[in-house]
């Protein structure tokens, strides 16, 4: 697949019907798909779900109307965390979805959206498209009859809403957080009461006090779910999810069934709508969390001694998980070399350069 060569056309601003349409237009032979997509999100979450609607609008427009893609948000034919199973057993075609929603089947699910302490956006791509990741990935969704492509990434989020602030380990203890999966895993040992609970249950459980803490995205979408209005203090940064990339998921069989000139037609449409995703985001929440802070949220930082224990917390869960399941740590062993290898090369030029603008923007 040409991915690189992709991409740079999606950097340049080019859209994937302007491509490969004419392309098609000469192949009547084709066929005519009519596929269903299952999202893991709700419409309300517009920048997570338009992601899908792209993918459909370009792999329509670049197959002269020919594939088609139905989309279902979250709920509509599967609950959000339903969405593997409905693909990988043929309920519906594809699905969108962020794997690590699926730890509880096997925790080396969370390699293709986020682990505790991982990659960023860029060294998530990095490790998906020319590191390796992408093959590793796949050898695992295959056993799940389905067939993976990268299809969105948040960039790094933020640490949650808190009904109290937070200044040591000690006052994470005992407390109620909605945070599930790995990250939930890691904040247990630092004495956190991880809670799990669709959105819908979110804003009242922390109302009524149920909870004291949610995690969920970054600025634009908690803006939304009015977290604000009962919780004050806004802590950064999720170091859970550093980079978080969604998946579009494919049923292994129809995958093999599409005809070639689909399949790359579906995974450049994806890689487009990858791009676009954290573009949205780094647009829009600037000016959420103004709006924000304008309102009396307190932005916080979580203090070095919390950061400190849960990054201790994660890599001795790694080790647990690594004797545990031969396929985590085949997968692990060869991240965390790219990982150590990635922050290197980050060091020398990305924080040198971050760390200088950043410190000087109120004076230039």
């Amino acid at each position: 697949m040409e991915r690189r060569s992709f991409l740079k056309q999606a950097g340049a601003g080019l859209a994937v019907g302007a491509v490969a349409a004419p392309a098609l237009a000469q192949s009547a032979s084709l066929p005519t798909i009519k596929w269903r997509l299952a999202s893991s999100f709700p419409k309300s979450l517009d920048t997570l779900y338009n992601t899908v609607e792209s993918v459909a609008a370009h792999v329509k427009a670049a197959t002269g109307g020919k594939f088609e893609i139905q989309l279902f948000a979250a709920g509509e034919i599967v609950p959000s965390a339903a969405v593997l199973d409905a693909v990988k057993d043929g309920t519906v075609e594809m699905g969108h979805s962020a794997s690590y929603y699926y730890v509880g089947k096997d925790p080396t699910f969370a390699f293709d959206c986020a682990v505790p302490f991982g990659l960023n956006s860029r060294q998530q791509s990095a490790w998906m498209w020319s590191g390796g990741g992408l093959e590793l990935m796949r050898e695992l969704f295959k056993s799940y009859n389905i067939h993976n492509i990268p299809c969105g990434n948040t960039g790094v989020q933020m640490g949650g809403w808190f009904r109290k602030e937070i200044k040591s380990v000690a006052d994470m203890k005992g407390l109620k957080m909605r945070i599930a999966g790995i990250a939930g895993q890691v904040m247990s040992k630092l004495g956190v009461v991880g809670q799990q609970m669709g959105p819908a249950d979110i804003y009242p459980s922390l109302e009524k006090g149920t909870i004291d803490a949610v995690e969920w995205v970054g600025p634009y979408d908690d803006e939304k779910f009015g977290f604000s209005r009962v919780a004050k203090y806004y802590y950064y940064p999720g170091f859970w999810e550093a980079g978080p990339q969604l998946s579009t998921y494919v049923n292994l069989k129809k995958w093999n069934e599409l005809p070639k000139e689909y399949q790359q037609i579906l995974e450049d449409a994806c890689a487009y709508a990858h791009v676009q995703m954290q573009a949205d985001y780094d647009v829009k929440n600037v000016a959420a969390l103004r709006r924000l802070v304008a309102g009396g949220t307190q932005l916080r930082e979580f203090p070095k001694e919390v950061m400190v224990a849960a990054q201790a917390a994660t890599f001795q869960l790694y080790d647990e998980f690594a004797a545990k399941y031969p396929t985590f740590k085949k997968v692990y062993t060869q991240w965390k070399k790219f990982r150590d290898d990635e922050y290197l090369w980050f060091k020398v030029a990305e924080r040198a350069y971050d760390s200088f603008v950043f410190s000087q923007s109120s004076r230039r």
